[in-house]
């Protein structure tokens, strides 16, 4: 099955295949190849190479660990987000696109070296244990995870259900402690909803197969619950890495009647592909607020700017991630795969998300510790090395340009309020009360 991915980490953001695309220049056009000359020149190079080190190393080394790390070394050094699968990565990805794998439950990237927490998974063993956003992975089981690649760190982790592992945790200034976590099955549940009055709640926390028809589901049971009384919708997509395009443009489709999702263009410009909406809108034009913050990346972004420019949705929180490539999964037979960014993708409108993000329409923060220290800077895309430039001229920078809405701290101790879906839950209620002729039946 041939299948695209926006997943911005490894650990637990499902991932598929996909046919072979072509990279693009700076330009957007094709490079020119080098001479067959060069080309060899450059070969017989990495045949020396190989065997002066299959050779003389201190130890032996096998033929096969020397090329896997060869590839491991080009692809790693494109850009972020390109990699090498060896076998057993590659049959744990096509195990978690159904949405159900053994691990812990956390949702990372690779930063400076160490293992960064990009969110941890609801009702999981990281989630229950309050690991967070933001906090980088030092050390597992005593061993520093420096020198390590993310999918060596990420195969440490995960293990037979019910063993124990340690991780040493770096969280801002504070001293680095350790979290002992025991392994489980971790079955994604990627929508969850409930009922805030006459608003419905959905929260989106990955993009597997199962998220268009748990969308789906989850729009049915707030539409039979509330009736008429129903006067919108808030779609959490906060902490919400990526995962599967079908099924961001599935989300998309729910809630729009016709018009272009997302269009991707990769390096050859008769390659350009344009999702559109079909319909129908499962809300019948009911107003939605979408939540979204600086772990929203991927797929949520197509979700996120596809509804902010068919004007469907008004987008609150803080700028997203800024993650707009697309990576291709190309198998290898007999070994395992390689995961090549191959296309930019493109919101309605025609922007370039990459290394910029979505600005939300209304800028509001949660809540900060009283006397912690001076806000430590959020990591996007455009901070990681190597990522891809946007070329696009406006608007590069990742800092919000409207002033924001930030509360007040709470104390230590103190339960902090959600306060972003507070705000949003505000602003339904007095679009209700304002337009009450716009209240639909949605029944």
């Amino acid at each position: 099955m041939i299948r695209k991915t926006f997943a911005a980490a490894v650990l637990a953001v499902c991932l598929a295949t996909s046919s072979i695309a072509y990279a693009a220049d700076s330009k957007g056009s094709e490079a020119k190849p080098e001479s067959s000359s060069e080309t060899y020149r450059q070969l017989k190079l990495f045949g020396d190479v190989f065997e002066r080190v299959r050779s003389d190393y201190v130890e032996p080394v096998s033929d096969k660990d020397l090329i896997e790390n060869a590839i491991k070394g080009m692809l790693s050094s494109l850009d972020p987000h390109s990699s090498y699968l060896d076998a057993k990565s590659y049959q744990d990805m096509q195990v978690n696109t159904k949405g159900e794998f053994g691990g812990l439950g956390i949702e990372v990237t690779m930063e400076n070296g160490f293992v960064k927490v990009v969110s941890p998974i609801d009702d999981t063993p990281a989630f229950r244990a309050g690991i967070q956003p933001g906090d980088l992975i030092v050390g597992l089981d005593g061993e520093s995870v420096q020198g390590m690649t993310l999918a060596e760190a990420v195969d440490k982790m995960r293990g037979k259900v019910k063993t124990d592992i340690t991780l040493t945790i770096k969280r801002g200034e504070q001293p680095p402690f350790d979290v002992k976590l025991t392994r489980d099955v971790i079955r994604v549940q990627s929508v969850r909803s409930k009922i805030e009055g006459n608003i419905g709640y959905i929260r989106v926390t990955a993009f597997n197969e199962q998220t268009s028809s748990a969308l789906d589901a989850a729009i049915t049971k707030i539409k039979s619950e509330l009736g008429k009384n129903l006067k919108g919708v808030v779609l959490d997509l906060r902490n919400n890495p990526g995962g599967l395009l079908d099924q961001a443009i599935a989300v998309s489709d729910a809630f729009l009647t016709k018009g272009m999702i997302v269009s991707t263009r990769g390096r050859r410009p008769d390659e350009a592909t344009v999702f559109n909406a079909r319909g129908p809108d499962q809300l019948n034009g009911l107003p939605i607020v979408v939540l979204v913050n600086g772990g929203s990346a991927s797929a949520s972004e197509i979700v996120a700017g596809a509804l902010q420019d068919h004007k469907r949705a008004t987008i609150l929180g803080m700028p997203t991630f800024g993650k707009g490539s697309v990576q291709t999964i190309i198998p290898i037979q007999g070994h395992g795969a390689i995961r090549l960014t191959t296309s930019r993708y493109y919101t309605p409108s025609g922007r370039s998300i990459q290394a910029r993000g979505i600005e939300p329409d209304i800028l509001v923060d949660q809540p900060r510790q009283e006397g912690a220290t001076a806000e430590e800077k959020e990591k996007h895309e455009a901070d990681l090395k190597r990522s891809l430039k946007n070329n696009q001229k406006a608007g590069a920078e990742q800092k919000p340009s409207r002033p924001v809405d930030r509360p007040p701290p709470y104390k230590a101790g103190e339960q902090p309020q959600d306060y972003q879906l507070n705000k949003a839950l505000e602003f339904l209620r007095g679009a209700s009360a304002k337009n009450p002729q716009s209240n639909q039946s949605v029944n």
